[in-house]
């Protein structure tokens, strides 16, 4: 067994309790919920303690100490929505709204393109994307999920895979029972996967039947698996829902029983003051995606509403064709900016909060904030150190104010899934998985080829 290590950053924001907040040194003028001088340690594939630094060197002398000088470590950032595949289309529908970007782009292009090694090759590039900004979970919904988890296994990210379901075939699926018969069976075959998880992914309601999406809320209670879809993006959903059911989505997904602690309703959008409070009291939670809402003119989601209301929102960076960056950090900023400015309120989403929201509260929609999104004992050891060293970002008043308002993750220098050390100084510590994403790189002229030639109707 590897000896443990200590982590010694300058800060350490733990997004959890401080016990022993009292006696907690700190340098003056550090908020209340930034620890200074002390160490996480590391051992095995957990943080073993958090303590002062001096108190941790005597309690675990064989440890190495990991010096982290004008470091903030704070826990792994967990992106809450995703379709990974898609960094193989960024860029291929740009400027264009939502219908004409689904119909006229996307699912043209997918219907003749995904398969197995689509999802590979493009959830290769998106994961390593992802790592190197500071993504040590993501939850990724899209067909051919055995794919994107050989792709998040070899670079060691942890991922929750979504059980696909939709009302029209693929190259995956025949039909919403053959999705849900693979994706349940997926699942059995990687329950013993420690970074592994996955979730019910109903497309959203307007792909997805009744029948099907009653099926969906009884599989969830049975199984303890979340619901992740997409609901209220746009104000043509909701009124569409309206027209065909007499009722708006939410409204719907409700009487079906799909709506409860387990739902993460991603994107909504266009959500009534009653839509909210559904969402409220019956516990769900929300996968904010900015960038992607204001890419394809959705709108702006009320996040601080949500907030004032105490529903759970995460953030999610949804995929590189309606995004284009899979920049979970930069879509945290855009959220704060958003929710100040949306509601007229500077103090809404301060950025503590915002902090909370890309750690805790998304892996709390999840199910797995018993395992992830803080710095405590027990806790799996996923974990990011931001370099605040450099002279764009000095002075540092409050190093999580300036890791959401000031850091690009370009400040990312480390990152821990599980407790492996897999980016270092901002590569890749494996070689071979380096030599892989080049290999990926390499092939994308292939499958730039391959689109143009379906755009221009020569396939």
């Amino acid at each position: 067994m590897p000896s443990p290590v200590l982590l010694a950053p300058q800060w350490i924001a733990p997004v959890a309790p401080l016990a022993d907040a009292s006696a907690a040194p700190r340098a003056a003028g550090v908020p209340h919920d930034v620890l200074t001088g002390h160490a996480v340690v590391v051992d095995g594939d957990r943080i073993a303690a958090l303590l002062p630094l001096a108190e941790a060197q005597r309690r675990y002398p064989q440890a190495e100490t990991m010096p982290l000088p004008d470091h903030l470590l704070v826990p792994g950032f967990v992106n809450l929505h995703a379709h990974a595949a898609m960094a193989l289309l960024r860029g291929v529908g740009d400027d264009l709204p939502l219908h004409r970007w689904l119909h006229q782009r996307i699912w043209p292009l997918e219907s003749r393109l995904v398969g197995a090694q689509f999802v590979r090759d493009g959830s290769m590039l998106a994961f390593h994307e992802m790592l190197l900004g500071g993504v040590t979970c993501v939850n990724d919904m899209y067909f051919f999920p055995e794919a994107a988890i050989e792709a998040a296994q070899r670079l060691g990210l942890r991922s929750v895979h979504g059980i696909i379901v939709i009302d029209f075939p693929s190259a995956y699926a025949s039909d919403a029972g053959d999705y849900l018969r693979k994706g349940l069976d997926l699942r059995d075959r990687m329950r013993d996967e420690p970074l592994v998880d996955f979730c019910l992914a109903p497309h959203a309601p307007y792909t997805v039947t009744d029948e099907v999406l009653r099926r969906i809320a009884t599989l969830s209670r049975e199984l303890g698996l979340s619901i992740h879809t997409h609901v209220h993006e746009t104000r043509e959903e909701v009124e569409a829902s309206v027209a065909r059911h007499g009722m708006r989505p939410l409204e719907r997904l409700s009487a079906l029983g799909v709506v409860g602690p387990e739902l993460i309703a991603v994107h909504a959008v266009h959500v009534s003051d009653s839509d909210l409070r559904l969402l409220a009291d019956s516990g769900a939670s929300v996968a904010h995606c900015p960038h992607s809402n204001l890419k394809l003119a959705s709108g702006i989601a009320p996040a601080a509403r949500m907030h004032e209301l105490g529903i759970g929102v995460g953030i999610g960076t949804d995929g590189s064709a309606s995004n284009n960056r899979l920049d979970l950090l930069a879509e945290a900023r855009t959220a704060a900016l958003l929710a100040k400015g949306h509601s007229g309120n500077a103090e809404a989403w301060p950025a503590a909060r915002t902090l909370r929201a890309m750690t805790l509260d998304a892996a709390r929609a999840l199910g797995m904030d018993d395992r992830i999104g803080s710095i405590e004992p027990g806790k799996q050891a996923d974990l990011v150190a931001i370099d605040l060293s450099g002279a764009e970002l000095a002075p540092v008043y409050d190093p999580v104010s300036q890791l959401i308002y000031g850091c690009g993750r370009e400040h990312i220098q480390h990152v821990w899934v599980a407790g492996t050390h897999v980016v270092r100084k901002r590569q890749l510590r494996n070689d071979t998985v380096r030599f892989e994403i080049a290999e990926v790189v390499g092939r994308t002229a292939l499958w730039h080829n391959r689109v143009g030639e379906i755009l221009s109707g020569q396939v």
